[in-house]
């Protein structure tokens, strides 16, 4: 892929995030409908990818589905009301992330480096933009005016060279359907891991800073990882490593190498979802980010955590192990 348009796309990821935290503890955390807000939101931005991903792969112009999604986000900054802002602001969350995940998908073809790359800033933007919606500062104004400048920026590299196009609809999966049961499952766990894990010294300053370096980076070297090793053994690296350090994750250095160790197999299932079923990738991407929904759910309903302590950790990530060696062997080899 280009690098400068998977410079564009991550930069915009980044974006798009920050200006979806940013709008939702700034304007909605006071609302009496904060709850509400926050469940409609996830749901559009995660849930909804599913249908959406199937218009979006049927139009074929991955760009401008992204490009839109920011001016949607956009536009959610200028609704009165905290509930359509927040459907708003997640089906343009859900728009970018399709039409980018997509072109990414179809331009690295076998290879996920370029999709740990794009999929790594999000968490970046989640962090900085919740600091901001809390912190009060900096003016409102300025998440709108860079979604519109992104938007008008990846509407224009765009037209000017297409990237690859969608292939025709075809829900056939050559490894069987069973290939996409054990990832979604992994990206439930993945989601709910990181809804529940808790350590001692998370809150501490640059402690708290280092873990959410490890959450961003930890999903770039993964695609990385997966070039280099394969999808199996970059994962048996990553996780069975993950879950000897999360045993000793009352350490901040052993907890925070064990997060990024343990992330970095989410370009590896969102690569093996869409190499299970070519013909649907908007479907697969929909698919895994409504498992991510999932996983979300439970914290908050406010239901006990089943996971707690470092022993917890690390069976968490010796069965995403486990779930991901079977898909990982079949169905998705690289070609």
């Amino acid at each position: 892929m280009r690098k400068s348009l998977l410079a564009l796309y991550s930069l915009s990821h980044l974006w798009v995030d920050l200006s979806c935290a940013l709008l939702v503890f700034r304007t909605m955390a006071d609302a009496p409908s904060f709850s509400l807000c926050l469940l409609l939101y996830n749901f559009c931005a995660f849930a909804l990818q599913m249908p959406l991903g199937l218009l979006a792969g049927q139009w074929n112009r991955n760009g401008l589905v992204a490009a839109s999604g920011c001016l949607l986000t956009a536009l959610a900054f200028l609704l009165p009301q905290p509930v359509p802002t927040a459907v708003i602001a997640g089906m343009g969350n859900a728009l970018f992330h399709l039409g980018g995940g997509m072109d990414v998908l179809n331009s690295s073809e076998q290879y996920a480096a370029a999709l740990g790359v794009f999929v790594s800033p999000g968490a970046l933007g989640l962090s900085i933009g919740a600091a901001w919606g809390r912190g009060g500062h900096p003016a409102l104004w300025i998440a709108p005016a860079g979604l519109l400048a992104l938007g008008a920026a990846i509407a224009w590299m765009y037209q000017r060279r297409p990237g690859p196009r969608n292939v025709p609809l075809d829900f056939s999966a050559p490894g069987g359907y069973g290939v996409l049961l054990p990832l979604f499952l992994v990206v439930v766990l993945r989601s709910y891991m990181g809804m529940n894990q808790s350590f001692p010294w998370k809150g501490e300053g640059s402690w708290a800073m280092l873990l959410a370096l490890a959450l961003v980076l930890g999903k770039t070297a993964g695609g990385f990882a997966m070039d280099a090793l394969g999808p199996r053994q970059s994962s048996l690296w990553s996780l069975g490593a993950a879950g000897a350090l999360y045993l000793f994750s009352v350490l901040p250095l052993s907890g925070i190498l064990a997060v990024f160790l343990f992330n970095m197999t989410m370009p590896v299932t969102l690569w093996a979802a869409a190499r299970a079923m070519p013909g649907a990738k908007g479907f697969t991407f929909g698919l895994l980010t409504f498992a991510l929904f999932l996983g979300f759910l439970p914290s908050f309903l406010g239901w006990p955590s089943m996971l707690s302590g470092p022993w917890a950790y690390a069976a968490a990530a010796l069965v995403s192990l486990a779930l991901l060696w079977g898909p990982l062997g079949k169905g998705v080899a690289r070609c």
